[in-house]
C-alpha cells in the first residue's frame, strides 16, 4: 500500500511539474480536471509539494477551492475509515 501511495504521488508531482513547464512554453496544458483527479486518487502530498516548489496553481482561487474540497473529503474518508475500523485500520 505504501508503494502505491509513493507511486501516485510521484505521478502527481510529475504531472504538476509538466503542466508548469508547458505553461511556461505556451504549449497545450494538462487539464485542471486531470490534475484534480490524480490528486483525489491519492496524490495530495505530491500535488502540495509541486504547488509549493513550482509555485504552480497557487494564485488561481477556483483551483484552490476545488483542491481544498478534495483535501477535506479525503480527511473525512480517512477519519470515517479509522472510526469504523475499515480497510487498513483493522476492519473486515
Amino acid at each position: 500500500m505504501l508503494y502505491l501511495f509513493a507511486i501516485i504521488n510521484l505521478i502527481t508531482f510529475a504531472a504538476f511539474a509538466m503542466d508548469k513547464w508547458k505553461a511556461a512554453k505556451h504549449r497545450r496544458r494538462i487539464s485542471e480536471f486531470s490534475l484534480l483527479n490524480i490528486t483525489f486518487f491519492g496524490g495530495t502530498a505530491g500535488a502540495v509539494l509541486a504547488m509549493l516548489i513550482f509555485r504552480h496553481k497557487v494564485s488561481k482561487k477556483s483551483f484552490l477551492v476545488k483542491f481544498l474540497g478534495i483535501v477535506v473529503l479525503q480527511v473525512g474518508i480517512f477519519l470515517g475509515c479509522w472510526k469504523l475500523k475499515v480497510g487498513c485500520f483493522g476492519g473486515l
